[in-house]
């Protein structure tokens, strides 16, 4: 028999709904709390979706016998829709992650505040409670649970900034809770002194934010540099001057990062149909790349070989090389020791390894986990290329890594306004993606300062070019291996009917010179 468990249903109230894409968001609260806890956050998290508060077993007043961990786990999946983004605090994080883990087919994303992977200390996993202090309060809270209680929240609250005040609002909380604890909540203690998460964190697949307080005195604010090394997927980001009840402490900053982190997913990319296109595409690549030239040109010409010096350089790389035009002008122009073209298709490479620099190293690598070790790159140059990462925050990240102190990194990427014409023509047909999605200027340049990556050039460029048919425009792009790679696009054959469609609203674009796309392109220039 699967455990009741009591759930509040929030509908959104932002225009742009996550729900659909990605669905409600579920929340999990902590130990010692129920969905009450999630107060300072509700509002701002239905601005992104619907919201489902789920209250543990036991924590909501009620309690029947002692839930296991594999039973209330249960009981929360049975409870889940088909899709949710799912987010816990402390202990609910804990079990968020292991659900995340178990069934990711069922999990959009993963959101955690304040959530060790154990949280009691283990073997090689020191950063967490001393097990003798775990065991002083679990013995504590035998005796007199209340008592307890109040110290616990001492220790939420411990640290911050506004340490009084957040300890008069849990205190406040905690009177409502005085009568409602049951035995369950032994159980559940003992749960967090077991949980075991490090091989759940290091599986995880789906995508994933985990929120730590600076301050925290239950969770060390530098298990957060740990537990992103056992998975680089993962996005890890550090609330300053909060303690552990970090979205009673800094609520606006917790939804900042939220925001940033759902505008990140909006981009979600299929990186394995990106490669086998363009590595299906190399052969006809160059013929047809017209864009691609004429945009890194201007990126060579402009902005590296005007602020670069040409000599002493020991390592370059050519990052999203393609066939190796870029590459070549590199080697030709610069005197380099070492000089690397990365890309993650492997047809290119194959292409550029037999028709191009015949002295640099090809070596097949993703943006967003570079194969190259820290501080080793002096310049790293990248045309049209970052467009196709995920996740910028990780893909930046890795160029502050590699690239030694004071390094350059010179690229061009799309904005949002590239193809508008294209996805305003298929608009007025479905409601499908049938055109890539792009970052804007400002979301990068945010990225960029997140990364402590320092902004020396930004340059912003319309480039319009015409066609004699529609057909022209399309072949092309099926050419470049630059055609739909997101998730929500079509499936299966678009019909006549809805062809015909999409070429009159097209044509609607239609000026003297031809069929007109339009390309926003963005070049910066950004320094370690």
């Amino acid at each position: 028999m699967t455990l009741p468990l009591t759930k509040t249903h929030y509908p959104a109230t932002g225009e742009n709904s996550l729900t659909a894409s990605m669905g409600p968001i579920v929340l999990l609260h902590g130990w010692g709390s129920n969905s009450d806890t999630w107060q300072p956050l509700l509002e701002g998290l239905r601005e992104f979706s619907d919201l489902v508060t789920i209250d543990l077993p036991g924590f909501d007043g009620h309690w029947e016998s002692d839930s296991s961990i594999d039973e209330i786990l249960s009981a929360i999946e049975a409870t889940l829709p088909s899709r949710s983004i799912l987010m816990g605090w402390s202990l609910g994080g804990m079990l968020a992650t292991r659900l995340a883990a178990s069934c990711p087919s069922r999990i959009s994303a993963l959101i955690t505040l304040a959530s060790n992977v154990c949280f009691s200390e283990k073997e090689q996993w020191p950063l967490a409670m001393k097990q003798e202090v775990f065991s002083a309060f679990r013995e504590s809270f035998i005796a007199d649970n209340f008592l307890s209680l109040k110290r616990f929240s001492g220790l939420v609250a411990q640290g911050d900034r506004r340490e009084r005040e957040l300890l008069k609002q849990l205190r406040s909380q905690l009177n409502h809770q005085r009568e409602r604890v049951t035995p369950q909540w032994l159980c559940c203690l003992d749960m967090l002194n077991n949980i075991d998460n490090r091989d759940c964190f290091s599986q995880l697949s789906v995508p994933g934010l985990h929120l730590f307080a600076e301050r925290d005195a239950l969770v060390p604010g530098e298990v957060a540099a740990l537990i992103g090394s056992l998975n680089a997927k993962q996005e890890v980001f550090i609330v300053k001057e909060a303690a552990h009840a970090l979205h009673w402490s800094d609520p606006k900053v917790v939804l900042e990062q939220l925001g940033h982190f759902f505008e990140r997913q909006k981009f979600h990319l299929d990186k394995i149909r990106v490669a086998q296109s363009f590595s299906r595409a190399a052969e006809t690549y160059d013929t047809v790349a017209q864009l691609q030239r004429d945009v890194g040109d201007h990126l060579f010409q402009q902005h590296l070989l005007s602020g670069e010096s040409l000599s002493g350089l020991e390592t370059v790389v050519d990052l999203g090389c393609g066939t190796g035009c870029f590459t070549e002008k590199i080697q030709q122009n610069f005197g380099v020791d070492s000089l690397i073209g990365l890309d993650i298709a492997e047809g290119m490479l194959n292409y550029a390894r037999a028709h191009k620099a015949k002295t640099a190293t090809w070596l097949c690598g993703d943006a967003e986990a570079l194969p190259l070790a820290d501080n080793s790159v002096d310049v790293m140059f990248s045309s049209l290329a970052i467009q196709w990462c995920e996740n910028t925050q990780v893909l930046f990240s890795e160029v502050k890594r590699v690239l030694k102190p004071g390094g350059k990194f010179y690229f061009s990427t799309l904005g949002p306004r590239t193809l508008f014409e294209l996805r305003a023509a298929w608009q007025q047909v479905d409601s499908a993606v049938h055109v890539n999605r792009f970052f804007p200027e400002d979301f990068l340049q945010n990225e960029l300062a997140a990364a402590h990556l320092e902004l020396l050039t930004w340059e912003v460029q319309d480039r319009v070019l015409y066609y004699p048919q529609l057909k022209n425009l399309t072949h092309e792009l099926k050419a470049l291996g630059a055609h739909n790679v997101n998730q929500g696009k079509p499936s299966g054959l678009t019909g006549r009917q809805h062809v015909q469609r999409f070429r009159t609203a097209y044509e609607s674009f239609r000026v003297p010179e031809g069929i007109p796309a339009t390309y926003e392109v963005y070049y910066g220039v950004i320094q370690s």
